[in-house]
């Protein structure tokens, strides 16, 4: 098939750059209408502009669930109800244990997982009356494994695996299914703000950052936002029908 997601309305959110810019790329080139989710209007505008085929923007803070009904009702308005909802804003803030305040642990639960939740519970109710969707949740290999120093976002991440897994078993029957994409460091903006901070709190040099964050890849490289953004679009295409319920790793086999 040429357009295996024609007919078919793709939200993407976290869209404005990075793995959500990626996705939402990746689907529309599949065929799909996208609508890009985020809070920074401008990269949103840009990003939609750069992938064309009617792509538009709405911004929303995906942890304020009146916003994310409002942004998704102007979605609605352009390409219909929603089909496919990747589920891709996140935030990651690193601390020992001991300086994670009741502040940061809130915030990585609330942009990781329950904006998730948010947006699940906006898109759910259409995707029951047509008998069929496609939810994605980009987690993180964070939310298979531990690291030190991150305990707020593997919580959060693990929290996200969690609701991926419990609700596919409720979706199965509906030809609804859920599944989670589990990135390790990735070449994004994410990731050279966390060799930054490494830099700031250790005074190591950037490049001995990154060697140590990408020495935890067995093939000894940074993932490719493209290559996540593969895994989605697979996931949402037309002959993965029988997976759901998984948290799938793409990380160049630093979590098997």
């Amino acid at each position: 098939m040429s357009a295996p997601l024609a007919n078919r309305h793709a939200l993407v959110t976290g869209a404005g750059r990075g793995i959500g810019a990626a996705i939402a790329q990746a689907l529309a080139a599949q065929g799909a209408a996208v609508s890009l989710l985020g809070r920074d209007r401008g990269r949103l505008d840009a990003a939609a502009e750069r992938i064309g085929a009617g792509a538009i923007a709405v911004a929303a803070d995906v942890t304020d669930p009146a916003q994310i009904e409002a942004a998704f009702e102007r979605a609605r308005q352009r390409h219909g109800e929603i089909h496919l909802l990747i589920n891709n804003a996140g935030e990651a803030s690193s601390a020992a244990f001991a300086r994670t305040d009741a502040a940061l642990w809130q915030r990585m639960l609330e942009v990781n997982a329950t904006g998730a939740y948010h947006c699940i519970r906006a898109a759910l109710p259409a995707m029951l009356d047509a008998g069929f969707g496609r939810i994605v949740n980009v987690a993180s290999t964070a939310g298979l494994t531990g690291y030190a120093y991150c305990a707020a976002y593997c919580a959060a991440k693990h929290a996200l695996v969690g609701l991926t897994r419990a609700l596919a078993i409720e979706l199965a029957p509906r030809n609804i299914t859920v599944n989670a994409v589990c990135p390790g460091f990735t070449d994004t903006d994410l990731v050279k703000e966390a060799v930054a901070n490494i830099h700031r709190k250790t005074g190591r040099s950037e490049a001995d950052a990154l060697g140590a964050l990408v020495a935890r890849n067995p093939q000894q490289r940074l993932v490719r936002p493209e290559e996540v953004a593969n895994a989605v679009s697979w996931l949402c295409c037309p002959g993965a029908e029988a997976i759901t319920g998984q948290a799938l790793p793409v990380a160049g086999g630093e979590v098997l």
